[in-house]
Order: C-alpha cells, then sequence, then structure tokens
C-alpha cells in the first residue's frame, strides 16, 4: 500500500467540512466501487482508527483541521495496494460580505489536463441579485467564452467547463492553462432598514446590512514593525501599502504612525488632521523607513492607545468618531516585555474597551493566535498577510475593510418568547460593504408577531423597530429543498461552535473546560471538522472481522422501514445495510395513490394528496398527504385519517377521534393509540403496524397547508404478494451502485445504480424522518431515484392511481 498525504489546503475560515466519500475499485477483485461514507469523531479516536486501518494496509483518509480558526485542512488518504480511489469532500460555507460583495474562490491547480473537468454553481438569494460577475487568473481569450452565466431576479447559474484540448498550453503537450483562482462575486438587493430574516425547518438567521448610513469619521494609529526581520521585500512592501492607505484617508479623519524595533519611533506625538498637506508629509516620512533592531510589540501598542486618549482629554478628536490601532508585524516580541500573555493583559487593561485594535500577521512566523487573542479581547480582530507579491494589496484590502465604520456598538434584539439559543447580537462596529450575522431557534412559529429592533452608534444615532418579514426558503424555493436542506439549523450550530471555541481562548479553568467540552459536543452532534474533531474513513468490519461496507455496492437483498412524508417523499431505509433509497412522487391535488395492497391479508393502504393554497411565484404547487384510507379485509376494519380528525369503523360500528386529544382504543383485533396533535398508531392484530404523523403548519402561511406522514413497522408480516408504491418494498429490493462522481449540486455527488434490469443515474441525498424529532426530523442519507422514481417502482407512476380512498382499483 501506499500513503498519500495531500496538500494542505486553504479555505476561508467561515467554511466547515460536513462529509467524505471514498470510492474504491480493484481491478483484480472481486468487490469494485465500494463507497464509505467518512464519520466525525474526537481527534484522538479518529487518528487511532486511522492509523489502524493504515498498519494493515487497508485504504483509508482523514480529513483534520489545522490550526484554531479552521482556516486549513488537511487530506490524508492511504491507499490499498492495487487499487484506485476517488474521495469527493463537501464543505458549507457561510460567506462574508467584504467591500459590498460576497465571494467565491475555487482555487484550481491540477498540473496537467483534466479528462473531466467542471466547475459549476448555482446562487440563490430571495432578496434578489443586484450583480454577479466571473473571473479567473488563468482565463484567457480562448477560454474567456467558456464561462456561461445565467441570471434571474433571484438565481444564477455559472459554469465552466474546458474539453481537454482546451485545457493544454499547446496542442499536444502536458502542460495546463488551468492553473490559478476561478472567482466569483455578487451581492443581493438592499431596501429593508431591519436587513434580510430567513426562516427554515423552525431556525432563522438574520442578515443585517442597511443601506445608505453616512460613514463615521476615524481615528487611526498606525503601529508597524521595522525590525530587521522585515528587511527587504516585507518592508518594501509595508511601505507601498502604507503610501496608498494614507492618500486614502478622508479629511474627516485623524491619523498618527508609529514605527518600532525595539525602539519606539512614532512621526509625530498627537494625531494629526488627515489634509492634504499632513498626509504629503506622512508620505515622505514612510518613504524614509528602513528595518533595523528587535521587536518590541508591547510598547509600541501602548504608546498608540495613549496617543489616542491624549486626543480624547484634549478634545482633538470629534466627538462622533471611532478610535482605532492597526498593529503590524511580522514575528514575536523579543524586546521589552516578551511574555505573550503579559502584553495581553497590558494592552486590555490600558485600552479598557474604549478603541479597537486590530493585528496583521505578516508571513509563516508570526504567532497567528498571540494576535489573535489580543485583537478580539480589544473589539477588533487579525487577519494574517500572506508573504506574496500581492502583500501590498492584501494590505491595502483589509484597511478598505476597516476604514469606513456605519455604526459602533450595535445590539439586535428579538422576541423573548419568540427566540431562544441566539448567536451573538451585540457587534462592536459594522464596517461599510460587511454585513452582521445572527441566527437562532424559533420557538413560536407564528411570524406575525416576529419584532426585530436593532440599536447603534453613527453619524446619528440608530434605532430601527418593526414587524420583521421572513423569508420562508420553502415558499421561494419549494424544489431546491434538497440544497437547503437544515443549513439554516447547521448555521446557527457553526456560529455557535465559533464562539464557543473563543470562549475556551480566554476566562477561568472552569469557563474553558466547559466551552470546550460544549464544542466537542456541538462538533460530533453535526459532524463538523473543526479543531477539535477530524473526519475518519475506513472500510468497516464485521463481528468476525470481515469487511462489511458503510454503503454497500455488492449485490444485496434486505428489509426495510417504509417512510413517507413531505412533499411526497418516499423513503426506504434498508436496516441490513444501513442505507435507504428516496423518490419522490408528483402529480395534480386530488391523486388517489395506492401505497400498500396485500391481496392475502386484505389490507390495503391508499393516500390522498392536496396541493398548497394558492400557486407559488414559481408557479409550481406541492402536494402532500393530507387523507390516508387503512383497510382490512378480513378484520373488518376500516380507518379514514385526515388532516382534521380520524374515522375508525369496525364491524359497522363507528367512532370519531380528533387530533385536538389524546386516546386509546383497544380491541381483539386492532389497537390504536392518538397522541394529541402529533401521531396516530395503528396496530393490525398479526400483521403490520403503521403511524401517521400530524405535520401542523402556521395557519396563516400563504401556501402550505398542515399535511400527514405515513410510516409502515414490522413489515415482514405481510405476505411475499404485497404492493403498492410502498408494499412493493416491504421484502427489500437488489440494487448495485458504482461510478461516484460530482454531481450537479457539489455537496450531492451523482452515481450509477443497477436495479431491476436497468441502470439508473441517482444522486446522494438525504430525507427526514420525523418519528423521533417531529419539529425538524432527523436526517436519513439515501439515493435518490429522479423522475417519479422510474426505474425503481415497477411500471409507471399512473399504474397506482386509484378511484376511491378505499378502492384497490
Amino acid at each position: 500500500s501506499q500513503s498519500v498525504a495531500c496538500p494542505i489546503f486553504t479555505v476561508c475560515i467561515n467554511n466547515f467540512l460536513s462529509e467524505l466519500f471514498l470510492s474504491m475499485s480493484s481491478p483484480h477483485r472481486e468487490i469494485e466501487n465500494q463507497m464509505y461514507v467518512g464519520e466525525v469523531k474526537e481527534k484522538e479516536k479518529a487518528k487511532k482508527q486511522y492509523e489502524k486501518a493504515v498498519s494493515t494496509g487497508q485504504t483509508a483518509g482523514l480529513v483534520k483541521a489545522s490550526g484554531r480558526k479552521m482556516e486549513k485542512f488537511s487530506v490524508s488518504v492511504n491507499i490499498a495496494a492495487e487499487s484506485n480511489v476517488t474521495f469527493i469532500l463537501t464543505y458549507e460555507e457561510l460567506l462574508q460580505r467584504k467591500l459590498g460583495m460576497y465571494e467565491i474562490i475555487t482555487r484550481v491547480k491540477p498540473k496537467s489536463p483534466v479528462q473531466e473537468f467542471k466547475i459549476t454553481a448555482n446562487i440563490y438569494e430571495p432578496q434578489g441579485l443586484s450583480f454577479v460577475d466571473t473571473r479567473a487568473t488563468f482565463l484567457s481569450n480562448e477560454l474567456l467564452p467558456l464561462v456561461q452565466k445565467t441570471v434571474t431576479e433571484n438565481k444564477a447559474h455559472i459554469s465552466f467547463s474546458p474539453t481537454l484540448e482546451q485545457q493544454r498550453k499547446c496542442a499536444g503537450c502536458d502542460g495546463t492553462l488551468i492553473d490559478g483562482d476561478f472567482v466569483i462575486t455578487y451581492d443581493v438587493k438592499r431596501e429593508q432598514g431591519l436587513g434580510n430574516i430567513q426562516v427554515h425547518n423552525g431556525y432563522f438567521v438574520h442578515f443585517f446590512a442597511p443601506p445608505a448610513l453616512p460613514r463615521v469619521p476615524v481615528n487611526v494609529v498606525f503601529v508597524f514593525d521595522r525590525s530587521g526581520s522585515m528587511s527587504g521585500q516585507k518592508m518594501r512592501q509595508t511601505v507601498d501599502a502604507l503610501l496608498k492607505i494614507l492618500k486614502d484617508l478622508k479629511e474627516e479623519d485623524h491619523f498618527a504612525l508609529i514605527a518600532f524595533d525595539h525602539r519606539i519611533i512614532p512621526w509625530r506625538y498627537s494625531l494629526t488632521k488627515a489634509s492634504k498637506e499632513n498626509v504629503s508629509a506622512a508620505m515622505d516620512h514612510v518613504r524614509g523607513i528602513s528595518s533595523y533592531g528587535s521587536t518590541n510589540i508591547n510598547d509600541a501598542v501602548l504608546t498608540g492607545v495613549r496617543m489616542l486618549r491624549k486626543g480624547r482629554s484634549e478634545k482633538q478628536l470629534p466627538e462622533r468618531s471611532i478610535d482605532m490601532i492597526i498593529l503590524l508585524t511580522d514575528g514575536m516580541p523579543n524586546d521589552g516585555e516578551s511574555h505573550p500573555e503579559k502584553i495581553q493583559s497590558n494592552v486590555r487593561s490600558e485600552i479598557g474597551g474604549d478603541m479597537s485594535l486590530f493585528c496583521l500577521g505578516f508571513g509563516n512566523d508570526v504567532e497567528y493566535s498571540f494576535l489573535d487573542v489580543m485583537s478580539k479581547e480589544n473589539k477588533g480582530l487579525a487577519r494574517r498577510i500572506y508573504e506574496a507579491s500581492d502583500a501590498a494589496l492584501q494590505l491595502q484590502g483589509f484597511y478598505e475593510e476597516v476604514s469606513s465604520p456605519l455604526l459602533l456598538e450595535v445590539d439586535l434584539r428579538y422576541p423573548d418568547n419568540a427566540v431562544d439559543f441566539l448567536t451573538t447580537k451585540n457587534f462592536n462596529q459594522l464596517f461599510n460593504g460587511s454585513e452582521i450575522v445572527v441566527a437562532g431557534r424559533l420557538n413560536d412559529r407564528d411570524l406575525d408577531n416576529f419584532m426585530v429592533e436593532v440599536f447603534g452608534q453613527g453619524v446619528e444615532d440608530f434605532n430601527e423597530k418593526g414587524q420583521a418579514a421572513p423569508v420562508d426558503l420553502n415558499v421561494m424555493y419549494p424544489n431546491e429543498g434538497y440544497i437547503f436542506g437544515d443549513f439554516t439549523e447547521r448555521l446557527w450550530a457553526y456560529l455557535t461552535i465559533q464562539q464557543l471555541l473563543e470562549k475556551s481562548k480566554s476566562g477561568s479553568s472552569d469557563e474553558k473546560t466547559n466551552a470546550t467540552a460544549k464544542a466537542l459536543e456541538m462538533s460530533l452532534q453535526y459532524s463538523f471538522v473543526t479543531p477539535l474533531t477530524s473526519m475518519v474513513v475506513t472500510k468497516p468490519e464485521t463481528e468476525d472481522g470481515t469487511d462489511s461496507p458503510l454503503i454497500a455496492d455488492k449485490l444485496t437483498e434486505g428489509t426495510s422501514d417504509m417512510t413517507l412524508d413531505g412533499d411526497p417523499h418516499f423513503l426506504i431505509e434498508l436496516s441490513d445495510r444501513d442505507d435507504a433509497l428516496c423518490f419522490n412522487i408528483n402529480d395534480k391535488p386530488g391523486t388517489i395513490f395506492n401505497l400498500v395492497k396485500d391481496p392475502e391479508s386484505g389490507i390495503l393502504v391508499n393516500g390522498q394528496v392536496v396541493g398548497d393554497k394558492k400557486i407559488p411565484p414559481d408557479g409550481k404547487i406541492n402536494t402532500y398527504f393530507w387523507r390516508f384510507g387503512i383497510l382490512h379485509q378480513t378484520l373488518g376494519v376500516r380507518i379514514e385519517v385526515t388532516t382534521e380528525d380520524i374515522l375508525v369503523f369496525q364491524d359497522n360500528e363507528g367512532v370519531k377521534l380528533l387530533w385536538s386529544d389524546s386516546a386509546a382504543l383497544k380491541g381483539l383485533n386492532m389497537d390504536l393509540s392518538l397522541e394529541k396533535d402529533r401521531s396516530l398508531t395503528v396496530t393490525l392484530k398479526d400483521s403490520v403496524k403503521f403511524v401517521v404523523l400530524l405535520h401542523k403548519v402556521w395557519k396563516e402561511h400563504p401556501y402550505h397547508r398542515d399535511y400527514l406522514g405515513f410510516y409502515t413497522l414490522e413489515t415482514h408480516l405481510l405476505s411475499p404478494s404485497v404492493h403498492g408504491l410502498l408494499g412493493q418494498f416491504y421484502h427489500g429490493v437488489k440494487f448495485e451502485v458504482s461510478d461516484l462522481r460530482p454531481g450537479e449540486v457539489p455537496e450531492k455527488p451523482d452515481a450509477t445504480m443497477f436495479v431491476k434490469g436497468l441502470e439508473l443515474n441517482v444522486t446522494r441525498g438525504w430525507q427526514r424522518d420525523f418519528r423521533n424529532e417531529m419539529t425538524n426530523g432527523i436526517k436519513v442519507p439515501c439515493w435518490f431515484i429522479h423522475n417519479n422514481g422510474t426505474g425503481l417502482i415497477d411500471g409507471d407512476m399512473k399504474d397506482y392511481v386509484m378511484t376511491s380512498l378505499f378502492s384497490a382499483v
């Protein structure tokens, strides 16, 4: 075997890795194209599992975060002898708005032409798109026309798919033109002062970026390292960046320059108004700076703080303005006070919460965590500046982000009884072109009373209060639920984990321990690769030690649990394979489908669908099951279940039950248990058990209605002749999956399925099982069969349409 340590790759710090597929094959083995899903575990446990697999020559993969801020991930793959491995890594990302736009960067460095190369992006923004642009560092005149872009009101599609020959630097050569960054930038329309609130599956996220606010003047002290380690290119780039930054200062701003090595060298001993004359003099001073000496960060920063305090006490600075220090250094303190914890304490004490400290770490040798903690403790943030030809542009870009504050001390408030488990809702500042993001869980689905209030200090006091107008993604994009999934909940979880990791770096010993434990618990619960966890994928072993794939691809047959829930979503869970199949059925409202028909036992189950209250904006009406008919001819049992009530008939005697009650009925041939506003369980004598779930939707929802879910248990008690949309799968289904490959949606890979003598294109997705978790359900991974289950179900969807609720034809 051979171990391949993939190069560490850098991603945005707001990315989180959530899924890893390994597809393994060998031309000399019986089992080919087996696929395995990665599992997130505590870091040390994942490492041991990976090392155990490697020691026995198995194929295995390990993904771990490198660095406290999750900005780097490393992937290690051990490949068994004579094996081929394809791995698909899925990550999710909260796009950060900077300089008035969102940016999606795909870094591609294939080194040689690729047989199948494709970049696709689908953008969905309910607020509406104001612009969408694409660029790439490698786009030549020949490649530029291959970038396809389609933009509508609130959707965009971008694709780039050069052929093998189009990628080559020259005809017949191995060099490739594809080498660099493919970048998509866009922004959304912003009209509401309260921002945009999106709701999905019981969680909300609030994006706040009010338009047209005036800029708050800035009082900024630039504290920059000129020690010996900054000599050469770093010093030249720093000087170049400072010259451009000074040129961009506004006349209402005040500024100061402090260079430092083992000495502290201010340009002037107080802040200076950014007039043309003063800026020109400062630029002349910067041009004469050279590198020398050691590094005294402590005294340099404290000098800047005292300079700002003096300006305030002497009333030299505007009352409505923001004070900030920008520190640039490339190394660790080694002169004066050199203990990082002591420097952090000194700075925190001197600033006292009255100003912001932004820290820029230049190069690979800087102690970034020291700067990160120090900035976070003082209303700022840290940024790593990479040693490269564009370092000066990185410095300029950072200053451009923070040079135009709009609001200070921003506080977002929500109804106490409507939300809980909020992420941070108090922010030190809001800069022009950026965005504040708050997420939380909804307690009250009555969004008519969802009031939001935002306070802040700007050129004038900011106080915006009003009725929120949340956007329900299920309504806006009814066909894209498989994309949004539980992303809002996962976004809330990720922001919470980030904040817990920050808490774990400061505070008392108990506070650090508790924050770390909670962050680990949530990382495992939501399967996130964080500094506390890793994702490992190995070939599972059965009790006798033989290989048993987590997602089996050999031809197998197994028993299953059947689920029908949502817009009709059919889910076939194969318990002996730890896998599932799923498909949708779409037809006009009012259609009655046969779900189960067992002529030997006399059991029949039909279901009727209902449509939305009115046609949604996209013109597509969703359908849901709202009515079921359950018939057992042999036992004389007939049950009609609707979203309003339950009618039970046995031997011509009937009883009516309401969902608003709880009840239990026991008889010789049937047991029935009703849980108020939740579920109905029907157990037929010596036969199958059915569970019907009631999903109540906010009654004022403009489109959706209440609907029912249908679950089948103990299916093995039915005869081999059972059929129907669900019944045909009660005794298992044989299928084989191979050729795992990227799908249209990056986190949803496609594959080829062989089933019932047919070859189908399927997609790895998920459906929800609501039996144990009614609010949001439990996500069940499954292979999704397209086109109303064509190829998986026997015959055509129309073959299952019935004339009445208790009819067999």
